[in-house]
């Protein structure tokens, strides 16, 4: 869920991974005291537990010892054959060597794959073997979620379903408050310990390992492992709804605004709105040449950090009009739209032009499909927020192969010329009019092979539902 809304890398989602593999290394243990309380028939003597013990922490420390000081060596040793196929072997004999071992000291295999696996992300190795076993890694994923769901009973939990229907409203509940307390103790907001008590609030797919190991040492009977099993299931099952609840109806945080200046009857010669790196970057001719310039942008926190770099930037949104007319677009000689958000660059256009139509305006684009937006907007020049950078490139890359700077930049504006004909073309007849004037690497033979078996895949399309209309 972290990925799919692309917090995976933000440092409150990087603080939700740390938290969750904590989680998953308190399996260790767990798994441990699942074996020491495994039934052994007759009562054990405390001298034998002990010893159990004492085999358990020494398998422990030897499997963490060899994969600190051994793993390396004999993964270089692989490494210098070239045979990519023998790291995966020896990848995969790791873990089911630290599982066996595991086994024999009387612990879960399953903690044996599981330090395996962490061992082997420490070692200087780890990238290549990720890459090596990417293919596998989903058809193995799936084969223990698959394992888990042919391990549950239904007819139990049909039976027992209002026991399950409290696990997990109790587990949820219970979870989320203790996430949402120590979150709240260690001085996270009240909106982000929320957040994250409501993500987090499920099951995690290591507690599967952890029941069946208890049911297979006879700690849990088979009817209290369907409950509990089914209990994390519906309770993954069921987060994804609750944080798109929680998403849509928790109100939105307030911005910390103390200390920052809003935008209050300005009279400037250029405003410029949204000061990212593009922003950045155009104001320094404008500012070297003697211009005022009034800025604005919607990042408190990049606000009161910019400040440091001696520029004065206005908090507001450049959406809202009462905005842009404190700002002082109605008397500026340029207006420049520099924001990074395509959707929010387009309204801001649309705005502008309404409310100034006499002032022009300046807008970066994110592509050639939002270049062609702006322009329906109305702006007055746009221009594609890569497009000098990657000609630029273009150029040195020509110098680097051996061409004279001359030609470089005869090339350079040749393209310039082609892409102006190009864009004026799209302009009237979409994006696909001018793809003629592209200069592709594909033979001819493979472009028409490909429009072959377009057309042959749209005339199947075609006959089937023509067939279905006819049925």
């Amino acid at each position: 869920m972290l990925q799919e809304r692309n917090h995976l890398h933000t440092p409150k989602g990087q603080h939700i991974v740390a938290i969750l593999l904590f989680e998953d290394l308190a399996i260790v243990p767990l798994l441990a005291i699942v074996a020491l309380l495994a039934a052994q028939g007759e009562a054990v003597s405390l001298t034998e537990r002990l010893q159990s013990v004492g085999i358990g922490f020494a398998a422990l420390a030897a499997l963490v010892l060899a994969g600190r000081y051994l793993l390396n060596p004999f993964f270089r040793l692989l490494a210098n054959s070239g045979a990519r196929e023998v790291m995966t072997a020896a990848a995969l004999l790791v873990v089911l060597g630290s599982a066996l071992l595991m086994q024999f000291a009387g612990l879960s295999m399953a903690m044996g794959a599981f330090l395996a696996g962490v061992l082997l992300s420490e070692s200087s190795f780890r990238h290549q073997l990720e890459a090596d076993i990417e293919p596998f890694r989903g058809i193995l994923l799936g084969l223990f979620f698959l394992g888990v769901g042919m391990a549950v009973d239904l007819s139990v939990i049909a039976a027992n379903w209002q026991h399950v229907l409290l696990a997990v409203i109790a587990y949820m509940i219970v979870k989320g408050l203790v996430i949402y307390g120590v979150a709240r103790l260690l001085g996270t907001s009240h909106a982000e310990g929320l957040g994250r008590a409501i993500l987090m609030a499920q099951g995690g797919e290591f507690a599967f390992v952890l029941y069946a190991a208890a049911a297979s040492v006879g700690i849990l009977d088979s009817e209290t492992n369907a409950v509990l099993t089914a209990t994390i299931v519906i309770s993954m099952a069921v987060t994804p709804l609750v944080v798109a609840i929680y998403v849509r109806t928790a109100p939105k945080p307030e911005v910390d605004t103390s200390g920052l200046a809003e935008p209050e009857n300005i009279e400037n010669t250029v405003l410029l709105i949204g000061f990212g790196r593009f922003g950045q970057i155009v104001s320094q001719p404008v500012l070297a040449r003697g211009y005022t310039l009034s800025i604005i942008d919607s990042n408190a926190e990049f606000i009161r950090d910019i400040g440091d770099f001696g520029f004065k930037v206005y908090y507001g949104d450049g959406v809202r009009p009462e905005i842009l007319h404190a700002a002082g677009a109605a008397t500026a000689r340029a207006i420049l739209i520099c924001v990074d958000d395509k959707e929010a660059a387009l309204k801001i256009a649309e705005i502008v032009k309404e409310e100034f139509p006499l002032v022009p305006v300046l807008a970066r684009a994110y592509d050639r499909g939002h270049a062609i937006d702006l322009l329906k907007a109305g702006v007055d020049y746009q221009i594609r927020e890569t497009y000098d950078s990657a000609l630029s490139f273009g150029g040195e890359v020509l110098r680097a192969l051996g061409e004279a700077d001359e030609t470089a930049l005869q090339m350079v504006e040749e393209f310039r010329e082609i892409d102006r004909e190009r864009f004026a073309l799209e302009q009237v007849g979409g994006i696909y009019a001018g793809r003629s004037l592209i200069k592709g690497n594909a033979q001819p033979a493979d472009i028409i092979a490909a429009k072959t078996a377009r057309e042959r895949e749209r005339r199947a399309a075609a006959q089937d539902a023509a067939q279905g209309a006819a049925r």
